[in-house]
Formats: C-alpha cells, structure tokens, sequence
C-alpha cells in the first residue's frame, strides 16, 4: 500500500495535537477517518465501507 503525503502529513499533525492534549481521542479518531476518506487512499475503500457500516448499525438502532 503507498501512503501519500498528505495522510502522513495529517496523522502527524492528530498525534501532535493527541499528545499536547488539545484533541481528545473520539474527536482525532473522527478526524483520521474523514482524512483518509478525503484522501483517497489505497485504504479509503477500507474506511468507507466501515463508515457506511457504522451509519447502518446506528439507523437501525434509532428506528
């Protein structure tokens, strides 16, 4: 899998600010998904299907 420089770029900047305590877990995990979806990624088809998964399983749970 090639990793592109921009997905190296943001998961450098989410652990900076993970570890300096200015982002807390949920939101950095929120912010890693989004990030290699809008990248494009070898693995965004990955991440994609998981997201569409997860939003499934919640519509299902509030109907």
């Amino acid at each position: 899998m090639i990793v592109t420089a921009s997905a190296v770029v943001l998961l450098a900047v989410i652990v900076v600010l993970l570890r300096s305590g200015r982002l807390h877990f949920g939101p950095g995990l929120a912010a890693l998904l989004l990030g290699f979806c809008l990248a494009s990624t070898g693995a965004a088809p990955t991440v994609n299907r998981f997201l569409v998964a997860c939003a499934s399983a919640l519509s299902k749970l509030t109907a």
